[in-house]
C-alpha cells in the first residue's frame, strides 16, 4: 500500500502507477453511460455541490468511479472508501486519486483495514454520504454520534443497507434523512433485476467455466434480484428451484414456471446454488450436509454472511485453492463443496459487476437524490425516505431521450378524463 497526498487526508492506495489502465476503464464505463454524462454536462456549469464534502462508500470499479468524477465535476470534495474488500479495482482508484478524489482502498484489504478506511473516509469531516450496505451510517451513529449530528443526509444504495437503516429509524437511533435509493423504481427493477441477472452468471461462469444448460440451480430468495438470477439461470437451459420464506413471493415463483421447495429439500439435488437474502446463514451446515458432491456455493447478497463459512470449516477435513476465486472444501466422506469468491459477492468479488447501461441509471437516482436531500434538510427529518418520483421519472425520461425512444403523451382530455371520478360514459 502507498499513502498519497491529496486535498483531504492522504489517500492509501496499492500503486499510483496503475492510473493509465484505470483512466482506459473509466473511458470505456463513460462511453456507455449516457444519462450520468447529460448529468455531469448539466453539474459541470452549475456546481451545485460546490463546498461539500461528500463520503462514498461504496464498490471502487470503474462505473463507480465515473459517478465519484461526476460528484467532483459538480464542485464537491469526495472522500471514498470500498464497500467490499474484493470488489476493488486498484487500476481505477489510481486514476481516482490522480484526478484528485481521496481514496482509502486496496484490494484484497483486510478487515482491520476496511475499518481503518471507513473511519479515515469520515475523518475528512462530510457533509453528505453515498452508502452501499450502511457501514458509514452505522459508524456514524454507534462511534461518532456527535460527527452524525453534523451530517446534511444520505443516500443508501442497497436492498441490505436499506434493511438496517429502516431499522435504525424505527428505533429513532438514525441522526439525519436518508433516501433509499436501492426503492426507487429505476433502481429495482433495472439494477436488481438486470443489473444483477446478468452480473451474478458472468462472475460465475467465468470463475467456473462450467455449463449451466442441464444442472439443478437453486436460488434462495425472490426478491428482484432473485428473479433477475433466476430468469437468467432459466434462459441458459438450467432447471431452476426456489427457496422462499414469504409466501406471496413464493407463489409469484410459481407462477413463473419455477420450482419451490424448502432449502432441505433443495440441498439434496442442486448443483449451484445462490443466495440472494440479505439474510445470514440461508445454507448452513444442516444443508450443507446433504449436498451432492462438486456442489458449486454462489452469494449475491451484500454481506459474506448468508452461506456459514464457519459450518463449511467445521465440516472439511481440508481445504485449497481449486482455482481463481474458488475454494474447495473436503469433507470426510469424500464430497467436495466449491465456494466462491470468499462467500462474498460474487459478481463484483469474481466479475466486474453490473453492466455500465445499468449502472448508468442507479448512479444518476444517486446524484439526483442527493442533490434533493441538501436542497431540502430544512425540511426532511431524521428518517429514511423513498427516492421522489418526479427524479424517477427523470432518470427515465432521460434514458429513454438517450436511447432515441419517443413516448405517448396524455392529450388534455385524457387528463381530465382520470382525474374525474364522475365520468359519463
Amino acid at each position: 500500500m502507498k499513502t498519497i497526498v491529496n486535498k483531504l487526508i492522504p489517500s492509501v492506495i496499492k500503486d499510483p502507477d496503475l492510473a493509465p489502465s484505470g483512466y482506459t476503464r473509466l473511458a470505456w464505463v463513460k462511453n456507455n453511460m449516457p444519462v450520468l454524462s447529460a448529468i455531469n454536462q448539466e453539474l459541470t456549469k452549475s456546481k451545485p455541490l460546490q463546498g461539500h464534502t461528500i463520503a462514498c462508500c461504496l464498490h471502487l470499479e470503474a462505473k463507480t468511479g465515473y459517478l465519484l468524477q461526476t460528484l467532483q465535476a459538480a464542485g464537491a470534495r469526495v472522500a471514498a472508501c470500498a464497500s467490499n474488500p474484493l470488489s476493488t479495482q486498484d487500476d481505477v482508484v489510481a486514476a481516482l486519486v490522480d484526478s484528485g478524489i481521496t481514496i482509502y482502498a486496496v484490494h484484497g484489504e483486510n478487515t482491520h483495514d476496511y475499518h481503518r478506511f471507513l473511519h479515515l473516509t469520515l475523518d475528512n469531516n462530510p457533509d453528505t454520504l453515498i452508502d452501499d450496505g450502511a457501514d458509514l451510517i452505522s459508524i456514524l451513529v454507534k462511534e461518532r454520534p456527535e460527527q452524525a449530528r453534523q451530517i446534511i443526509g444520505g443516500c443508501e444504495e442497497t436492498t441490505t443497507g436499506i434493511f438496517r437503516l429502516r431499522s435504525m429509524d424505527k428505533d429513532g437511533a438514525l441522526a439525519f434523512p436518508v433516501i433509499a435509493v436501492n426503492d426507487a423504481y429505476m433502481k429495482y427493477l433495472f439494477d436488481n433485476r438486470y443489473g444483477t441477472g446478468q452480473s451474478v452468471w458472468d462472475g460465475i461462469n467465468r470463475t467456473t467455466n462450467l455449463v449451466v444448460a442441464g444442472k439443478n440451480v437453486v436460488v434462495a430468495g425472490y426478491g428482484w434480484c432473485g428473479k433477475g438470477v433466476s430468469m437468467r439461470a432459466l434462459g441458459m437451459g438450467a432447471r431452476v428451484i426456489i427457496t422462499e420464506i414469504d409466501p406471496i413471493k413464493a407463489n409469484e415463483a410459481i407462477m413463473d414456471g419455477f420450482e419451490v421447495m424448502t432449502m432441505s429439500d433443495a440441498s439434496r439435488i442442486g448443483d449451484v446454488f445462490i443466495t440472494v437474502t440479505g439474510n445470514i446463514n440461508v445454507i448452513r451446515k444442516e444443508h450443507m450436509e446433504l449436498m451432492k458432491d462438486n456442489v458449486i456455493l454462489a452469494n449475491a447478497g451484500h454481506f459474506d454472511v448468508e452461506i456459514s463459512k464457519p459450518d463449511l470449516d467445521s465440516l472439511a477435513v481440508s481445504k485449497r485453492k481449486a482455482r481463481d476465486n474458488i475454494e474447495e472444501y473436503l469433507l470426510a466422506d469424500g464430497r467436495r463443496l466449491f465456494l466462491l469468491a470468499e462467500g462474498r459477492l460474487v459478481n463484483l468479488a469474481a466479475g466486474d459487476g453490473h453492466p455500465a447501461e445499468v449502472m448508468d441509471l442507479s448512479f444518476s437516482l444517486q446524484i439526483l437524490s442527493l442533490l434533493y436531500v441538501i436542497e431540502n434538510s430544512d425540511k426532511l427529518g431524521t428518517h429514511v425516505y423513498d427516492v421522489p418520483q418526479e427524479i424517477d421519472c427523470q432518470v427515465a425520461n432521460l434514458k429513454l431521450q438517450a436511447s432515441g425512444v419517443n413516448i405517448d403523451q396524455l392529450t388534455g382530455e385524457q387528463e381530465k378524463y382520470l382525474a374525474s371520478w364522475d365520468n359519463n360514459l
